[in-house]
């Protein structure tokens, strides 16, 4: 059987699309806060891009959120996805 060059097309254009829908482009967003001493720096945001599936784009992201207790300075470093 021979097939169209029309439906070969669109069969590739379908299994390219179902192949990259899944990775896609997210915004990491990190607040940063400081509290326990006087004179410490304002609240920070930080961003950056993470290009995955949605789940592991969320994890990586979150990995990145901790609290550091250090000679009397409170650290908060918050990350979420967008």
């Amino acid at each position: 059987m021979k097939l169209r060059p029309s439906l070969v097309l669109v069969m590739a254009i379908i299994v390219m699309a179902g192949m990259s829908s899944c990775v896609r482009k997210y915004t990491c967003q990190c607040q940063v806060s400081y509290t326990g001493q006087p004179g410490l720096p304002d609240s920070t945001v930080q961003t950056f891009t993470i290009t995955d599936t949605k789940s592991k784009a969320q994890s990586e992201c979150e990995s990145n959120s901790k609290t550091i207790d250090q000679a009397g300075i409170h650290t908060v470093e918050a990350c979420h996805i967008y």
